[in-house]
């Protein structure tokens, strides 16, 4: 018998290439596309920022206004729809003072001072406008399940088990919530408890208070019928007081409805063989484009034409991300053989860094502080080694990449790293990249040092990029493993007809 298609609705603050500020816009656009490929019905419904029309066809009103009680007042937005490029329907929230902003969330200075109202709004205006969505007959959609997607949604869970329970459309549906990196949880003062609509009874350390304030990630947590997070690994980490950044008891307690999905990347957007930006294109059964690859990157960055390892990093500078890590084993890195790449932005006393280092080590070390697609994927295309040694990573998505493009990784095993990266055997000649354990200077020139002996017999290293490049982080396969918990989550919370 076929399985039932499902009306899912992907909830997120971003979703590229309307917004990025990292993975989750990644995420937000492949896994529905993913869905979609599945058969199901899947929308999205984000913040209309400024400037999302410029990658949307035609964009058209479709509820002129959207109100939602903030305390004792109301604010008014309209829902806009349009087209992503994958073709996916995508639900605007608009309310030009929320979100017609430069930045998403905050500027250099600091997060936006109403980031907790802004979000309230989307959460709680996004299901008024699904509720109006379903009786309009001209549009007559209503989710059967809602995916909603780190802080900034973390309280659609909280109202629908709350103030929309007993809603005819709504009340029904189900929530599963995907935890994108747990240290970033939306907490905000007391004195805002008001705005949210919802009763002080729930300001508890078994509702969402947090040491005496509002914490919307909270919310997902202990609401949501089904949690989810973006690898295996991550999803035990986050457990432990070490990364359970003060939540880990509550995850703790929810446990037995917490899955991890490790993410995949979209293999006809990151693709060697047909990738434009590369000085020339090349697959796992063709590797001869990677060499030219390389010497065109060195020739664009200035780099010496033949390094003995070219390391690349294309990343967020900060100090989850070990930088720091990094340019305290420059020096050593430099005297093992290798030289660096490094595209990125970020804290600006690590731009500052690792800008002083290039000047101090010409030919060796290129850094360009920004961030170009293009120049990104050429990296991929053109370094030996991707380098990722972070303190914690939720999944990552440079080191699929990289796999994809041939560049072996050089990851810490942690999180997704760990699920990710299979530890290269030269007995064997089994494995995808080199894994240090310890967050120290010393285990990352040690991985380094084991990546350059292999590197020196290219028998030896052709064998390994052509595992790295054999492996498959497409998404179909997490796709699959979201629908079978949405049906969970239905399951446990069976929809009215």
């Amino acid at each position: 018998m076929p399985q039932q298609r499902l009306r899912v609705l992907f909830m997120a603050s971003e979703v590229a290439p309307f917004a990025k500020t990292g993975g989750l816009a990644e995420v937000a656009s492949a896994l529905p596309r993913a869905l979609r490929a599945l058969g199901h019905d899947v929308r999205l419904l984000m913040p209309k920022y400024r400037g999302v029309e410029a990658h949307c066809g035609e964009l058209r009103v479709v509820i002129p206004q959207v109100r939602v009680p903030l305390g004792d007042r109301m604010a008014e937005g309209a829902l806009w729809e349009g087209r992503a490029p994958s073709g996916l329907p995508i639900y605007f929230l608009a309310h030009d003072h929320y979100y017609d902003r430069d930045g998403l969330y905050g500027t250099n200075d600091g997060d936006y001072w109403d980031n907790c109202e802004r979000f309230i709004f989307f959460c709680r205006g996004g299901l008024e406008a699904l509720s109006t969505l379903g009786r309009d007959t001209a549009q007559g959609w209503r989710p059967q399940l809602i995916h909603a997607n780190d802080w900034q949604t973390g309280l659609v869970p909280v109202y629908l088990r709350t103030l929309y329970h007993d809603h005819p459309g709504l009340g029904r549906a189900a929530t599963l919530f995907t935890i994108h990196n747990l240290a970033y949880q939306g907490v905000f003062w007391h004195y805002d408890m008001p705005m949210t609509g919802l009763g002080w009874d729930l300001f508890t350390p078994a509702g969402i208070e947090f040491y005496g304030k509002i914490n919307f990630l909270k919310g997902g947590l202990v609401f949501a019928d089904l949690l989810t997070t973006v690898s295996r690994t991550y999803a035990h980490e986050i457990r432990t007081a070490e990364l359970g950044d003060g939540l880990e008891g509550v995850l703790e307690e929810r446990s037995q409805d917490l899955r991890g999905v490790v993410n995949g990347i979209d293999y006809g957007v990151w693709n060697p063989e047909t990738d434009a930006a590369l000085a020339r294109r090349y697959s796992v059964s063709a590797l001869e484009g990677r060499a030219a690859c390389r010497a065109a990157l060195c020739r664009e960055l200035g780099l010496d034409a033949t390094p003995e390892l070219l390391l690349g990093m294309v990343t967020r500078l900060t100090g989850q991300k070990g930088l720091d890590l990094t340019l305290e084993a420059l020096p050593e890195l430099l005297a093992a053989g290798a030289s660096l790449v490094l595209l990125g932005s970020g804290a600006p006393h690590l731009e500052e860094a690792f800008t002083e280092a290039a000047a101090q080590h010409p030919g060796r070390v290129a850094v360009r502080i920004g961030y170009d697609d293009d120049l990104a994927r050429r990296i991929y295309a053109g370094v030996d080694c991707f380098l990722m040694p972070s303190r914690y990573e939720p999944c990552g998505l440079g080191q699929l990449i990289a796999l994809r493009y041939g560049a072996v990784p050089i990851v810490r095993r942690t999180g997704g790293l760990a699920d990710t990266v299979r530890a290269f055997d030269t007995a064997r000649r089994a494995g995808t990249g080199f894994l240090f354990d310890g967050f120290s200077a010393e285990d990352l020139v040690d991985a380094v040092r084991r990546a350059v002996a292999v590197h020196r017999d290219q028998g030896l290293w052709s064998g390994l990029v052509r595992h790295a490049m054999a492996e498959d982080f497409s998404w179909d396969a997490s796709a699959r493993d979201y629908v079978m918990l949405y049906r969970k989550a239905l399951r446990a919370r069976p929809p009215r007809a």
